[in-house]
């Protein structure tokens, strides 16, 4: 939203507000706050009339998607088909889809991933979001709605919500900077590939214009272990207590990093923050009053 608004654009967002803040809204941004499966949010797109759509609402906990496959399809596979069938009716000219690198490949076969991997995800989460995918292939064959996807990696940053279905790196500096002690699921030894939120911001603007019909891995191409981000985030917080260590979650990938080769190629796209530097921003925003 904040890339969007500094690139000039005039942006609307809607959001049910189910798990973001209306204090993080930008305020040049016009608000809806409206639910994407809700029918109503055909007026919104009367009203409004976007070129582009930047498609990020979904249902991202992968343990609820486990336990209620049918809520997690009916938010990221019925929602997502309400949002196409509005952009369909008023003539929007390209749709930006939000899927996950870390979950629609399921456990890689080889690493990085990149964008032939195979597609075995391992949850209904990952399941819901490549759906989508299809579902844009064929929006595009019938009606040329234009679309770019963007699979990102674990994402993170400042004003990430620490409690509930939140990234791992906003759990774990929420509770460090509370002197709280962290969970660490499993043996901590599997590896995410971690992408700053503003990087993944920024290839947002890029694929306005790039990237028609394709879908891109945005990563930094290196495996991160959870027990090396709790020591590296010990390390920018100055938090001195020790995890402990809680059961593995069900429908996880163990290890996955991904190959972004193609985004740097296409879109012109590369991540420009250093996991220890975005770490730190993300602390200090935790630090806040």
């Amino acid at each position: 939203m904040d890339a969007f608004v500094e690139a000039g654009h005039d942006v609307v967002v809607v959001d049910d507000l189910s798990t973001g803040r209306r204090a993080n809204l930008n305020p040049a941004a016009t608000f809806h706050e409206i639910d994407v499966r809700d029918p109503a949010l055909r007026q919104v797109f009367e009203e409004e009339r976007p070129d582009v759509v930047s498609h990020h609402a979904a249902q991202v906990d992968v343990r609820r998607s486990v336990a209620d496959p049918t809520f997690d399809a009916e938010v990221n596979v019925l929602g997502s088909l309400n949002v196409l069938d509005c952009c369909r009716e008023v003539g929007v000219e390209k749709v930006i889809y939000i899927s996950s690198g870390g979950a629609v490949y399921g456990e890689p076969v080889t690493l990085p991933c990149d964008e032939e991997h195979p597609i075995q995800p391992l949850c209904p989460y990952g399941a819901s979001k490549y759906v989508v995918e299809q579902y844009l292939y064929v929006y595009r064959e019938l009606y040329g709605l234009d679309y770019t996807v963007l699979r990102y990696g674990n994402v993170y940053g400042p004003r990430q919500d620490p409690h509930g279905e939140a990234g791992v790196v906003a759990i774990f500096a929420g509770q460090m900077v509370g002197e709280e002690t962290p969970t660490i699921n499993g043996s901590g030894e599997q590896e995410r590939d971690f992408v700053y939120v503003g990087d993944c911001a920024r290839a947002n603007l890029l694929a306005l214009a790039r990237g028609s019909g394709r879908a891109y891995n945005l990563g930094s191409g290196e495996g991160t272990s959870i027990n090396r981000l709790f020591e590296l985030l010990k390390t920018v917080t100055g938090y001195e207590g020790e995890p402990v260590h809680g059961p593995a979650k069900a429908g996880e990938t163990f290890r996955i990093y991904l190959d972004a080769t193609r985004a740097r190629e296409e879109l012109g796209w590369e991540p420009e923050v250093s996991l220890r530097e975005g770490l730190q921003r993300t602390a200090a925003h935790f630090r806040r009053p």
